[in-house]
């Protein structure tokens, strides 16, 4: 089998399910021919029991075989949405790791992802529908009991010398009133929003025989 089919297989098996355009930006975005390509490789592995099809919706979603998930599953929506996540994610930066759904037992938070991006860890929750106050006041809690516990200083991840607990970030349309003395939240629309957030907003200004040089922030010098 290719590396790229076991790349698919591991994405299906890692996001649960993909559409056939999540699978061409995925592993076929730089072929001149990127449908064709992956409608041949889809079909190959249809033909062999890799993968399965559901047909119900366009384009249609693929899932490993067996699947791990019901093809009507009404967790399908939420899956994708973290596929459109990663996607977007990729575009600045590959993450070093990025696990779906991780488990941390039944008394902590459930994220919808961890991942290790940038050099630093997150944890993500994409939200699809608006959460009361009620609601996110539990979930935040969860974080704070995980933080409490110290059970994340043991992850592998984490460096010997300075612990870190990861920030959320929340992918939200609804701005909520958040608030903890132990987790940090970041709650923004889309991943654009997070990194301009971090984008350097320096201006330095250097003058020599005259001459002055601007990194940085562009000015815009005035005159009468």
């Amino acid at each position: 089998m290719k590396k790229r089919d076991m790349d698919i297989l591991n994405d299906l098996q890692r996001f649960r399910c993909l559409t056939r355009d999540d699978i061409i930006d995925l592993h076929f975005k730089n072929l001149k021919q990127p449908v064709t390509c992956c409608n041949t490789v889809l079909k190959r592995l249809r033909r062999d029991g890799y993968i399965e099809v559901s047909k119900e919706r366009q384009p249609y979603i693929y899932f490993c075989s067996p699947s791990p998930i019901k093809k009507d599953s009404t967790k399908i929506p939420h899956f994708l949405k973290i596929v459109e996540f990663y996607k977007s994610l990729i575009n600045y930066e590959q993450p070093r790791s990025f696990i779906v759904e991780p488990k941390y037992g039944k008394e902590y938070m459930e994220p919808d992802a961890f991942m290790l991006w940038k050099k630093a860890p997150f944890f993500v929750e994409i939200q699809r529908s608006v959460y009361s106050d009620k609601v996110m006041k539990e979930k935040v809690g969860r974080y704070e009991s995980f933080f409490m516990s110290n059970e994340w200083q043991q992850e592998p991840w984490q460096p010997q010398n300075k612990k870190m607990f990861p920030p959320v970030i929340l992918i939200t349309d609804t701005r909520y009133n958040i608030e903890s003395a132990y987790v940090k939240f970041y709650q923004v629309q889309s991943i654009k929003q997070l990194v301009k957030m971090f984008e350097p907003k320096r201006t330095e200004v250097a003058m020599k025989d005259s001459n002055i040089k601007v990194t940085g922030s562009p000015l815009k010098l005035m005159t009468d």
